[in-house]
């Protein structure tokens, strides 16, 4: 795997950090700019916004760029409004900031993904998917409690400064290491590659892709309540358990990673069933200790490790739009990531208690199959004795 692929990764660690370190920092912003805690709440919202919103329109103002100028373009955005957030004593242009960011972040997303398979070559597409999500497992782990350290430590602003040194290794490397010619010459129009991304396999796979991240942020943003209030797990246990989380989510990227180019349906079909079956499983057991232990850890493997399955199989759908898959497949991912949550409150706030969100996560799941299942029979059968390609036989979809 080329060095520059890890660079791709550690970007987007910092930017995963920055998208969700908020939670441990809304206390110090509340009461350092003088507004209400869902005021300072707003700012997580804003920057999920922004990404589903950002990632199509970015990645067509850079689709023409060199794919080294439209990665340091965005990464320096997104490292300078971090520095203007960490100086501004204004929760304006603190909001302005994180709006502005999510939009870099994810023009970043797109670029990154695009670029990461393509220096790996179509055999291990995968591999250098995993890579670059990695870099969000690896700020679950690490970033969000390193920034909510900070934050204790030293204050909110110093979460802030650190993003934006973590980013400027990668902006270092990306400039050495990536190549600087122009994209090929040979693009699709904006116009037709939009129209591939219309195909209803493809639509299909990017609804399920949003459907189990939809089920992952739904049971991991509550994972707290559930543990303290269901559990019975004393406070002090809750970094353990979402860095646990982390931990698998982790492994089940770097592990699918090495795999999934090998056996894209089989595998991503046993890890779709089986998070249904484990949600279902977590909700039955969420009183037990021992269960929650294990559960918090496979689910979080089985969650990022079909995510990047996913993700990997949108780009070989997507032949058609070589520039703007990345931005569709951030898009879904994101699009899960701030509804899922959302659905899981609304079940909390209906009185279901604090395991419904696990319900939820399973309900979602179970949609989910449904969605793949649907994407699976859009694929067209190959013509009688055409020796259809093997790796184009175990595509899921399309």
């Amino acid at each position: 795997m080329p060095f520059s692929v890890y660079a791709l990764g550690l970007a987007v660690f910092a930017q995963g950090t920055s998208e969700f370190m908020l939670s441990g920092l809304l206390s110090g912003i509340s009461d350092d700019l003088h507004v209400s805690i869902p005021a300072a709440a707003l700012l997580t919202s804003a920057f999920a916004v922004g990404i589903v919103i950002g990632a199509p329109l970015m990645a067509l103002l850079g689709r023409n760029w060199p794919r080294r100028r439209a990665l340091l373009f965005f990464l320096c955005v997104f490292a300078a409004v971090h520095v203007i957030g960490a100086v501004t004593s204004s929760y304006g242009l603190l909001l302005a900031t994180r709006v502005v960011g999510a939009l870099a972040n994810a023009g970043f997303w797109a670029v990154a993904l695009v670029t990461a398979v393509a220096l790996a070559g179509p055999g291990a597409r995968a591999r250098a998917t995993s890579v670059v999500v990695g870099g969000v497992t690896v700020a679950c782990v690490a970033g969000v409690p390193a920034g909510a350290w900070l934050g204790a430590q030293w204050g909110w602003r110093a979460a802030f400064w650190a993003v934006a040194l973590v980013s400027l290794p990668a902006i270092a490397v990306i400039a050495a290491a990536i190549p600087a010619g122009r994209p090929p010459s040979a693009l699709p129009s904006a116009h037709a590659e939009l129209r591939s991304l219309t195909g209803r396999g493809l639509q299909l796979t990017l609804l399920t892709s949003a459907l189990v991240q939809g089920a992952t942020f739904c049971a991991f943003s509550y994972l707290e309540p559930i543990a303290t209030h269901v559990t019975g797990f004393a406070s002090a246990w809750v970094p353990a358990l979402l860095a646990l989380f982390g931990v698998g989510s982790f492994i089940g990227v770097a592990v699918c990673g090495r795999i999934i180019d090998s056996r894209p349906v089989a595998l991503t079909a046993a890890g779709l069933v089986s998070l249904a079956v484990g949600w279902t499983l977590f909700a039955w057991t969420a009183g037990s200790p021992a269960a929650v232990f294990v559960l918090v850890l496979v689910q979080g493997m089985l969650a990022f490790g079909t995510g990047t399955a996913l993700i990997s199989h949108v780009f070989r759908l997507a032949d058609g739009a070589p520039t703007l898959s990345g931005s569709f497949a951030t898009a879904a991912f994101n699009v899960g990531g701030a509804l899922g949550p959302w659905i899981g409150g609304l079940a909390i706030d209906a009185g279901f208690g604090f395991r419904a969100p696990l319900w939820v996560s399973a309900l979602l799941m179970v949609l989910a199959l449904g969605t793949a299942g649907a994407a699976r029979a859009c694929r067209p059968a190959p013509a009688l004795g055409s020796g259809a390609h093997a790796y184009e036989q175990e595509s899921p979809s399309g």
